[in-house]
């Protein structure tokens, strides 16, 4: 297996071309890691506290619309 040093190094060599289609590629598996964290989160009720501040938040009158 490559070191990160080493993958930072190839990185560094890749055609522009290469290094935008990489640099998406990255983004697309981060923004998919995300959702799944997310979702995760979602599931154990993490966000519970959260989602009933806003609820509270909202009833009370203290939102606006955007």
């Amino acid at each position: 297996m490559l070191t990160l040093n080493q993958i930072e190094a190839a990185i560094l060599t890749l055609p522009s071309d290469e290094f935008q289609r990489l640099r998406q590629w990255v983004l697309d598996v981060d923004y998919q890691r995300w959702d799944e964290q997310l979702e995760q989160d979602i599931a154990d009720g993490k966000l519970e506290a959260l989602a009933e501040e806003a609820i509270a938040e909202f009833k009370a009158g203290h939102c606006r619309e955007i």
